[in-house]
């Protein structure tokens, strides 16, 4: 899979070169492509935003750039993601839905948006294009975001884990379903203990407590 980010801040990408993610780039299970914005910028000033049309608080970013911008990284086989907090919601089932996608893109806005021209030309045009949003907050921008979904549809993409097996029992995993509370060694910490049917090495019984532990879990979190 091929991952490319656009964005004003390119340096809020390193973290990509860290853990799980960076060590299947340098297993080429990944590519990861980081492009300033600024480049494309049109006047001296390396300008990317300007007032908007109809007034109100606030700059949007221009179509120009962005146009230029996404035009040298996408392909027929793209996917552009657009962040943005009026987009649809980034869940565990959208995560499995990017993860076969063969190269994802994503758009970092920032100030009051992208030019919508920008989604309707790439669409007209015959590209995917997903508006998404990872919660009901806003941010500063777009960046926090993207990394968020690239570490969340990363792992799903085979050699990336290193036991594949943990994706199957992991919260989200399926709807509805909470992971169960984990516990390691000592058996007692600080006057709490372990509860005693994960020490008895009954599978069965131990099965049925992290069901019920999870459904628990995912009822007083609600």
């Amino acid at each position: 899979m091929k991952l490319d980010f656009i964005s004003i801040f390119p340096e809020f990408f390193e973290p990509l070169k860290l853990s799980l993610i960076g060590k299947a780039r340098d297993k080429s299970i990944i590519e990861i492509g980081v492009h300033d914005l600024r480049d494309q910028a049109i006047n001296v000033h390396r300008q990317v935003d300007d007032t908007p049309y109809g007034g109100g608080a606030g700059m949007v970013m221009m179509p120009e750039v962005w146009g230029k911008a996404i035009d040298k990284v996408i392909t027929q086989e793209s996917e552009l993601i657009i962040l943005t907090p009026a987009g649809q919601l980034f869940n565990q089932r959208m995560a499995e839905e990017l993860s076969n996608s063969a190269h994802l893109i994503f758009a970092c806005g920032r100030y009051e948006g992208i030019d919508d021209r920008v989604r309707q030309y790439y669409l007209n045009e015959g590209f995917k294009v997903r508006e998404v949003s990872i919660g009901d907050y806003v941010l500063n921008g777009g960046e926090v975001a993207a990394i968020v979904i690239a570490e969340a549809v990363s792992r799903l993409i085979p050699g990336v884990l290193g036991n594949p097996e943990s994706i199957v029992d992991e919260s989200h995993s399926e709807d509805g379903y909470i992971e169960y509370p984990a516990f390691t060694k000592p058996a007692e910490w600080r006057g709490i203990k372990v509860p005693e049917v994960l020490l008895s090495g009954n599978h069965a019984e131990i099965a049925k407590w992290r069901k019920s532990a999870g459904e628990s879990r995912a009822n007083h979190n609600q």
